[in-house]
């Protein structure tokens, strides 16, 4: 059966533009548009698509409050559009947090090199995302939510929700156990869901959190200064985006900048991240191999990988390294994943020692460390 997507934008140019891609694919069909938020929420409810695209700016009711109101009657896989501004980055932020599972970039040629690749990929996103359609019909948000500490520094402006209690995942076992290893890094590497997954994880560790932490997150260069200054105002641990030169603190999470590669150079107390171009042939920037396989020249066995929700294949390699190496690494296990890929990569792989659900993550990460 078909996936069928409703296409929300207040532009008939770019409705009947996404239509088309849509619709080139035999797996997916277009089968209504809306053109403000407030017609989005209405055809959500009579249409119950499988997956809807959604611009931000519109009419009547702008695409965020339209997010929440869909996840609150209705659960659905919402593909965000956004433009690539600092602006941009801080709507689409809010629109994650309000449910929506992925984004793009409104412009295609920021999507891609060329129009092929860019309409494979929009295709792509959709089909992934609409596997969540069951789960989340399953699983909708409780209405009741839990108070968010206050925001400071461009955090953000919403509670955070109340979740269902964590399915243990097969292989997880009921209660930890920490494995006496010691380590110098916590390294974390995500892609599509990332950001969500980033925050359930990070706002969960405290301030004294006994290592550095690098976070390897596919995303554009001008969003990550704005995601990393939004998990600074809710986190406990500082947040920031990475710098070349920067001397890793315990206590600290760096996020690497969109369109740069980090590694590390160094080693313990005096390990310094370097930011670099990279090379234009690797498809992802930043890239969660390069970074992994830095981590493993640099800390050898003193480093705890996870791998979380994301599309592809990133991460594994690095992985791979690492565990050469003797460091330890865990994947997000497949019910708590926006797109089972990348985790996927790694367990099947044999290199991720366990599957965690992204609920269990933290506290697993504290117990792992004797915390």
């Amino acid at each position: 059966m078909a996936v069928k997507v409703l296409v929300v934008d207040d532009s008939s140019f770019f409705r009947r533009r996404v239509s088309e891609i849509i619709n080139q694919d035999p797996l997916m069909t277009v089968i209504d548009t809306a053109q403000n938020g407030r017609e989005a929420v209405d055809k959500a409810l009579q249409l119950r698509p499988d997956v809807i695209t959604m611009d931000i700016e519109m009419p009547v009711l702008d695409g965020i409050s339209a997010v929440r109101e869909i996840m609150a009657k209705c659960p659905t896989p919402i593909l965000m559009f956004s433009s690539l501004t600092h602006d941009g980055a801080k709507a689409t932020l809010d629109a994650l947090d309000a449910g929506a599972l992925d984004f793009l970039p409104k412009k295609f040629e920021d999507i891609a090199r060329d129009k092929d690749e860019a309409v494979r990929l929009l295709q792509q996103r959709v089909r992934e995302i609409a596997r969540k359609r069951f789960l989340m019909a399953a699983k909708p948000r409780a209405p009741e939510p839990l108070v968010r500490p206050p925001v400071v520094g461009g955090g953000l402006g919403r509670p955070l929700e109340r979740q269902p209690e964590p399915t243990r995942a097969p292989g997880t076992p009921a209660s930890f156990k920490r494995s006496g290893k010691s380590y110098q890094l916590v390294a974390i590497g995500t892609s599509t869901g990332g950001p969500v997954a980033l925050q359930n994880v990070l706002t969960k560790l405290p301030g004294d959190f006994p290592h550095p932490i690098l976070l390897i997150q596919h995303m554009p260069a001008t969003f990550t200064a704005a995601f990393a200054a939004r998990l600074n105002g809710l986190c406990q641990i500082g947040v920031k985006e990475a710098e070349d030169g920067d001397v890793l603190k315990p206590g600290h999470a760096y996020l690497a900048p969109g369109g740069k590669q980090m590694l590390l150079e160094g080693r313990g107390p005096g390990a310094r991240l370097r930011i670099i171009e990279g090379n234009d042939k690797v498809n992802y920037k930043p890239c969660v191999d390069i970074t992994f396989a830095s981590a493993a020249k640099t800390y050898g066995d003193k480093v705890l990988a996870i791998v979380l929700t994301g599309m592809g294949a990133d991460g594994r390699d690095g992985a791979r390294l690492l565990k050469e190496q003797g460091a330890t690494i865990w994947a997000q296990d497949e019910a708590s994943c926006v797109v089972y890929g990348m985790p996927q990569a790694v367990a099947k792989a044999g290199i991720a020692s366990e599957s965690l659900p992204l609920d269990r993550v933290a506290q697993r990460i504290l117990i792992e460390l004797g915390r």
